[in-house]
């Protein structure tokens, strides 16, 4: 899993006055690249949390996988150069790329890979994803530039999920260590990371493909949205990811800066703790969807910006399924239901909102949505180390919003342990069927189903798919417009000379 840690939608306010303090641009060191973060991340191993911020930094710039994911969504050859698959879609042989060493210096080869996905697949292993890795039977190195992985059963998803962060390569030497100091393959090196204000990464002179041409990048942490955009105007960094959409006027007609617009996997949710009463009552969560008017919260939590779903799926996936009418906005049926389910004058209830733009303005309207039906929520600001403790590792909470930015993660409903309390037969049923399908027209049917049986469990209130709206530096080249993974990769970044 990975939950959205960028303010991806505009603070609330952000005056003129403001604005007026930033100064003029300064001048800009021609090989190095200074990006504004929203959040910090808490670890820098994207194999042992579950925070999006954390890829932000290291996914494909410090560390790689044998795949990695294009900004298209496709699957390429990382540190695995080639591949072969058996007939029955069990073995999957790799060729490693030759002449690699991790960046302290230490070789890699095939008994990385397999003490990496041992370390994954082990019964302590707090990787956020490890559901996706059971189904390694068995993997093996031939020698130092193969190695055999053994599927227990097919899976369509295979080589996408073995190139996701989740699952990159690291080293026994140093993986212990790669929460502060990461060390992996990657074209850049950790250099420094000064706790509260930024990283420091800088280009390896020893990466073993193209060497990209920054030299030096730094992430600045600004969880404020009116000194990001100080930064930016003031040239104090050369852009960020994701702006709050409110503070693009300020952008759009000034030539020293490009908007780019894009999309992103990230399903905006009114999460629910279905395993807690009265939320494991289906009515009184039929109840919520129905209360809920989608494009009031888009409107006045991200601007305009966003697509409304119906199920937790992207829309620009060629699987997806318009789910949207299911629980039309309609208090009146959603007093109906809280009375047929034993609130006839409604209930109170919690709601935990982590520190992003688009957590506690949407909080805002939908507690006055809700409200409206009889359900008084307390709304509760908790910075993000406290939402991962609280809300998704001890599952203390009614509900909460958040974003889940991890491409086709509808499976983590499957997963009864999983923060939400959903536990179905039928959808797990599903998805054992969508996990080994490797024919394409039966994977959309089997996703299709999932998405469905999702809708009508109303498991949780499905709000939006995100918006992705870099404000760049106009010269600064090579960024990516879309996010089909979470990540801001260097590799391609370049200054126009």
């Amino acid at each position: 899993m990975r939950i959205s840690t960028t303010a991806r939608a505009a603070a609330l306010g952000l005056g003129a006055a403001t604005l007026m303090l930033a100064g003029p641009a300064l001048a800009q060191a021609p090989d190095g690249v200074r990006i504004a973060a929203i959040l910090e991340p808490n670890t820098l191993d994207p194999t042992a949390g579950a925070a999006e911020a954390i890829d932000v930094v290291v996914y494909q710039n410090v560390f790689e996988g044998l795949t990695r994911i294009s900004e298209t969504g496709a699957v390429e050859p990382a540190l695995a150069t080639a591949w072969t698959v058996s007939e029955d879609g069990l073995t999957y042989t790799f060729t490693l790329a030759e002449d690699v060493i991790f960046h302290d210096g230490t070789s890699f080869d095939a008994e990385d890979v397999v003490f990496t996905f041992e370390r994954i697949r082990a019964p302590d292993s707090i990787n956020a994803q490890k559901a996706l890795y059971a189904g390694i039977e068995s993997i093996t190195a031939i020698d130092p530039g193969t190695i055999e992985i053994r599927l227990a059963a097919p899976s369509g998803q295979f080589l996408f999920d073995i190139g996701r962060g989740d699952a990159v390569i690291v080293a026994p030497e140093s993986a212990a260590n790669n929460g502060t100091t990461p060390i992996g393959t990657g074209p850049f090196a950790f250099v420094e990371w000064r706790r509260g204000a930024e990283v420091v990464l800088e280009r390896f002179d020893s990466y073993w493909g193209e060497a990209p041409a920054l030299a030096r990048a730094t992430y600045l942490f600004i969880p404020d949205i009116a000194a990001r955009v100080n930064a930016l105007l003031a040239g104090t960094v050369d852009g960020t990811y994701n702006m709050g959409t409110q503070t693009l006027p300020v952008f759009l007609n000034n030539p020293r800066f490009k908007v780019l617009e894009g999309t992103t996997e990230g399903e905006t949710i009114l999460a629910i703790n279905n395993a807690k009463p009265p939320f494991d009552d289906l009515r009184v969560r039929q109840a919520l969807n129905h209360a809920i008017d989608r494009q009031a919260v888009i409107d006045g939590a991200s601007g305009g910006y966003g697509t409304p779903i119906g199920s937790h799926f992207a829309p620009h996936h060629p699987y997806y399924v318009d789910l949207t009418g299911t629980y039309p906005y309609d208090p009146d049926k959603a007093r109906a239901l809280l009375a047929e389910a034993g609130f006839p004058n409604g209930f109170s209830a919690t709601l935990k909102l982590p520190p992003v733009d688009y957590a506690r303005n949407g909080g805002q309207i939908i507690a006055s949505q809700l409200a409206e039906v009889g359900v008084k929520l307390e709304q509760i600001n908790v910075e993000f180390p406290v939402w991962l403790e609280d809300v998704f590792t001890n599952k203390d909470f009614d509900l909460t919003i958040i974003s889940h930015v991890e491409p086709f993660d509808i499976g983590i409903y499957a997963n009864p342990d999983y923060y939400f309390g959903f536990d179905d037969a039928e959808f797990q049923g599903i998805m054992a069927r969508l996990n080994r399908a490797v024919d394409d027209a039966d994977r959309r049917a089997l996703a299709e189903d999932a998405q469905r049986r999702l809708a009508q469990e109303a498991v949780n209130v499905f709000l939006y798919e995100l918006p992705q709206i870099g404000v760049w530096d106009a010269r600064l080249e090579g960024q990516w417009t879309n996010a089909p993974i979470e990540g801001v990769v260097l590799r391609n970044m370049r200054w126009a000379r």
